[in-house]
């Protein structure tokens, strides 16, 4: 095989590497998100006392615990719902997993911060989706 045609061979594999990777890598990619369970409370969210001591643990089970009905309509971007079975955002906070998470945790503080400033549960989907869709 001639040399140029080798470079062009080894061009266009890149080519096409660069372009599955954008395609695959797209921020923002929209999530199937669960509605919020009728009645749904934060008694199941784990207390103080019993939150690992992690950084922006205590603060990202606060804000479980500060809005549970926001949590369990949204989909955490962990696929925590894949490998855990879990069933919403507010479900990574009933156990220590989203001490040792910093998409749970982060997502939780977005939604908790949004929701206290007026952002109802359509915006902060959006807005957890652009930030932390894959």
């Amino acid at each position: 095989m001639s040399r140029v045609k080798s470079a062009w061979l080894v061009a266009a594999a890149g080519v096409a590497a660069l372009a599955g990777t954008l395609v695959l890598a797209r921020p923002g990619r929209a999530a199937t998100h669960p509605e919020p369970r009728p009645g749904v409370t934060a008694e199941r969210v784990l207390p103080p006392a019993a939150v690992p001591h992690t950084p922006g643990a205590a603060e990202a089970y606060a804000a479980a615990r500060s809005a549970p009905r926001i949590l369990d309509g949204v989909y955490c971007h962990c696929d925590c719902s894949q490998h855990s079975g879990h069933r919403s955002l507010l479900t990574c906070f009933e156990s220590e997993h989203a001490s040792h998470c910093d998409i749970c945790m982060g997502e939780a503080m977005l939604a908790t911060r949004l929701a206290a400033q007026g952002s109802g549960l359509a915006a902060i989907r959006q807005a957890i989706d652009a930030q932390y869709g894959r």
